[in-house]
């Protein structure tokens, strides 16, 4: 079942991070958007991860998560909430954790499925933003 934009942005709105972070890095592309909604409340610095499994259908495209381009900012030392859409199997912020495994702290956020921050954990359900 879709949600509405609102529906979404309420939950954007009412969620409570306990954590201070020096950046947010978003997984691109699903995590762009949430990630610059996030970035209206918390005002953090914004990087982009490329890594990509999936097609435009969430369909696999590869067998495993791969980067498509190095990592091009300064994570280490620093404390990191990173970004996705949906946390189904796991399997990409894995990699986005083990390649930024020297960060002091990473916490994990996710509209739709299971991380530190979550909007909602339910079955898989279409993004508003998503034409």
């Amino acid at each position: 079942m879709a949600k509405t934009m609102e529906e979404v942005l309420e939950r954007f709105r009412t969620i409570e991070f306990h954590d201070d972070f020096d950046m947010i890095v978003a997984i691109a592309n699903g995590g762009i958007v949430p990630a610059g909604i996030i970035n209206q409340r918390l005002q953090k610095e914004v990087h982009l991860l490329r890594i990509n499994l999936r097609d435009e259908y969430q369909h696999p495209k590869y067998d495993a998560p791969q980067l498509l381009a190095p990592v091009d900012f300064d994570f280490k030392d620093k404390s990191i909430l990173l970004v996705d859409d949906r946390i189904k199997t796991g399997s990409t912020i894995r990699l986005a954790c083990e390649l930024l495994k020297e960060a002091r702290l990473i916490k994990t956020f996710a509209v739709n499925g299971t991380a530190d921050y979550a909007l909602f954990d339910e079955t898989c359900f279409k993004f508003p933003w998503i034409v």
